[in-house]
């Protein structure tokens, strides 16, 4: 068979019931009950999860008052899928009978009552579980979360969702995250240069510029 002449147009995909299926999802997910952090009770299921700050530090008081009367503004944004998911290598009954959902949330628990200047009773979270054909949706629809809310451990301070690199990778440098929030054991051992905290936060002040409309 002959290579045929490029056409772009040929290669776009389009489908509009797609986007709606998007839309749809997102705001049952906005719907959704809103939990401490972590939820009171263990749970099965695999998906997609919001955390919102609603404390008064001087960092993060913008998002506190931005959550004061409804949970609106998520400070981070994430996903659970379990393991061998990006080998194709998970059936639909370990998906549905995995508690990575839960267990992620509460790695995060552990981050925020280790970090510095934070407290974990200042944060709420809320999550949709995915299951069946419908866990083909958990990557479409974080990233779907993140472009629409810009969430600020998402976008101007990296590695809040970051795992002990393990021995021998130490010398990578530590996150924006564990710059401004030490207290992490393995983020203390990584010994490359990293980003001055002045710096730091002056992008989290640039960010948080960018909600004053939403006052």
């Amino acid at each position: 068979m002959k290579s045929q002449l490029f056409d772009r147009s040929k290669h776009v995909y389009k489908n509009d019931a797609f986007a709606e299926l998007v839309k749809d999802a997102v705001r049952f997910f906005n719907g959704t009950p809103v939990h401490t952090l972590p939820p009171p009770e263990s749970f099965l299921g695999t998906g997609v999860y919001a955390l919102y700050y609603t404390g008064s530090s001087a960092i993060y008081k913008k998002y506190g008052e931005l959550n004061r009367l409804s949970y609106n503004f998520p400070i981070y944004v994430g996903k659970a899928v379990p393991r061998g998911w990006r080998q194709a290598r998970v059936a639909d009954t370990v998906t549905s009978q995995s508690r990575e959902l839960h267990r992620r949330l509460r790695e995060h628990s552990r981050s925020i009552a280790l970090g510095d200047g934070i407290s974990l009773p200042d944060f709420m979270c809320r999550f949709v579980i995915f299951e069946e054909e419908g866990s083909d949706m958990i990557g479409t629809i974080e990233a779907a979360l993140i472009k629409l809310n810009r969430p600020l451990w998402n976008t101007a301070l990296d590695g809040f969702g970051n795992h002990d690199p393990g021995s021998g990778r130490y010398e990578q440098a530590k996150s924006h995250w564990d710059v401004i929030h030490p207290g992490r054991p393995w983020a203390q051992k990584c010994a490359g240069l990293s980003a001055e905290h002045s710096r730091i936060l002056q992008n989290i002040q640039s960010h948080l510029a960018s909600l004053e409309h939403l006052k």
